[in-house]
């Protein structure tokens, strides 16, 4: 190789070498200002509602209102299922009794029956929902086990829902069930283990 070549070979991996190290040095603080970066923008995943859950349409939130509202039924929180229900609410009862009207009628009538129910459990299956505006109905089948009086009893039924949403929120104004069936049965005795096997 000439002298010229060398030189020229030398100088380049020189500036090759400063190439590398300025972009050593430089990724650091790159990568910094894209961290600063990412803190300032705002997140565009982030829920819109601030509660870490994504919106939900009206569809979603009677869904979700039908379930809670259930949820607080069946573990006796008043005070948390007023909240799904207006204060001008209808409610007509699965049995042979006058309908319900306002919530303090309602929540007197419930915690009556509630006092004779031990373990109460209720499953929900074919809810359909439809929603007209501040307007919507749900319709759902239900099937209720407990214990009343030391005796189990089961119901099946129908519920229709009608809610009406107000100040952001869907609140029942009309609750309205059917029992289709309903049957009570002994506790099962307990067994005597001398006469095990034994009819």
């Amino acid at each position: 190789m000439n002298e010229l070549a060398k030189r020229i070979a030398v100088k380049g991996g020189v500036v090759v070498a400063l190439a590398l190290l300025l972009l050593a040095a430089a990724a650091p603080t790159a990568a910094q200002k894209n961290k600063d970066k990412k803190k300032q923008q705002p997140q565009l995943e982030s829920p819109a509602n601030g509660q870490g859950t994504p919106p939900v349409n009206d569809t979603q939130a009677v869904d979700l209102a039908v379930g809670q509202s259930l949820g607080y039924w069946q573990i006796g929180d008043v005070d948390s299922l007023h909240k799904y229900y207006a204060d001008d609410v209808y409610v007509v009862t699965g049995d042979w009794s006058p309908p319900l009207i306002g919530w303090d009628n309602y929540v007197k009538a419930y915690q009556a029956q509630r006092a004779r129910v031990t373990g109460g459990r209720m499953d929900r299956t074919n809810t359909y929902i439809k929603v007209e505006g501040n307007s919507a109905w749900a319709t759902y089948q239900f099937y209720y086990v407990a214990s009343i009086e030391g005796k189990v009893s089961e119901s099946r039924g129908h519920t229709t829902l009608i809610l009406n949403k107000r100040a952001d929120r869907w609140v029942i104004v009309l609750n309205h069930s059917s029992i289709v069936e309903s049957t009570y049965a002994s506790p099962v005795p307990a067994t005597d283990s001398s006469q095990a096997g034994h009819p």
